[in-house]
Formats: C-alpha cells, sequence, structure tokens
C-alpha cells in the first residue's frame, strides 16, 4: 500500500469517525473472509457500516478527530474492524448478537465502543450496549408518560358523566 493510498484511508477514516457519533470495534480473528463477508452484509441490511482496518491507520485517523480516543489504544491490537452507526447507538450491538445467533458464532468479539465518546470495553458490555434505548424509543416513552395523566382525566371525566348525570337527575326528582 502507497503512502497516497494510507493518506486516502486515514481521511476516509478521520470522515467517518467525524460523522458518526457512535462506533464500535471489533475482533473478528478467526473469521472466514465468507464469514466476515455475511457480517458485512448484515451491517449493510440494517444500515450500519462495518470495515477492517489497520490498527495504525485506525490510531491515525482518530488524532485527527476532535475528541479525547487515548483509551482505545489497548483495543487497537490484533485483527479490527469497525462499525460505524450514525443515528442509533445501539444499532451495531444488536447486529452483532444477531449475527451470531444466526451462524451460531462466538465472533466477532467486542473490543471496544464509543457512544457520543463514552468508552465501553470488552466484551462483557455487549449486552448491556444492545439493550440500551435508542434517542426515538426514550422520547416516545416520555411522551407517552406525559399523556397518562391527561388521558387518565379525560377518562374519568367521560365515564361520571353518566354517573354525574344520574346523580342529579336521581336528586331533582326527589321530594323535600
Amino acid at each position: 500500500m502507497t503512502r497516497q493510498e494510507k493518506a486516502e484511508i486515514i481521511d476516509s477514516l478521520t470522515e467517518k469517525f467525524n460523522n458518526n457519533p457512535h462506533f464500535y470495534i471489533t475482533d473478528a480473528a478467526g473469521l472466514s473472509v465468507a464469514q466476515v463477508n455475511a457480517f458485512r452484509r448484515v451491517c449493510f441490511e440494517k444500515g450500519v457500516e462495518y470495515g477492517v482496518y489497520k490498527n495504525s491507520l485506525i490510531k491515525k485517523a482518530l488524532a485527527n478527530v476532535e475528541g479525547e480516543f487515548d483509551g482505545l489504544d489497548e483495543s487497537l491490537k490484533g485483527f479490527s474492524g469497525i462499525i460505524f452507526s450514525n443515528e442509533v447507538a445501539n444499532l451495531p450491538g444488536k447486529v452483532i448478537t444477531e449475527y451470531r445467533k444466526k451462524q451460531g458464532a462466538k465472533k466477532p468479539l467486542l473490543k471496544a465502543a464509543s457512544i457520543d465518546k463514552d468508552f465501553f470495553f470488552g466484551e462483557e458490555n455487549l449486552k448491556i450496549l444492545s439493550e440500551l434505548k435508542s434517542k426515538q424509543e426514550l422520547i416516545g416513552e416520555v411522551i407517552g408518560l406525559l399523556q397518562s395523566p391527561a388521558k387518565n382525566v379525560v377518562s374519568a371525566l367521560q365515564s361520571g358523566k353518566n354517573i354525574l348525570g344520574g346523580l342529579i337527575k336521581t336528586l331533582s326528582e326527589r321530594e323535600n
């Protein structure tokens, strides 16, 4: 690979790191080319991008990105692939989990994840990351919680009008 090709890859990676606030670094060592391509296909279908890069190029690209990424250096050893997700932080975790279930595989393994520049290290965090609620899910829950008291009041008023009307009618018909 020439210097120009490396520079192009670094520029491309820098742009991806700047445009995607969520990325997962995986270890897919031991997977065949066919398995890596199958994983890449699953990622594409789910709307995330997966690529395999040299660790030195990833480090150089991260050095060009605003923020502190020094904590990821330990994770950038061996065979490294990166899953980029623009909007949904938990989607790469779900993709990894789904791929493993379908293939009956134990890989790819999670080395590290960056979610809005917060770091999670190690395979033990995969379940937590895949179960994170997305921004849209959280907004939906908040709206639902805000609507429920209003719905309860309206429901009580609607059910009470029959009772209230009957009560008023009974009282008016009563002899003094």
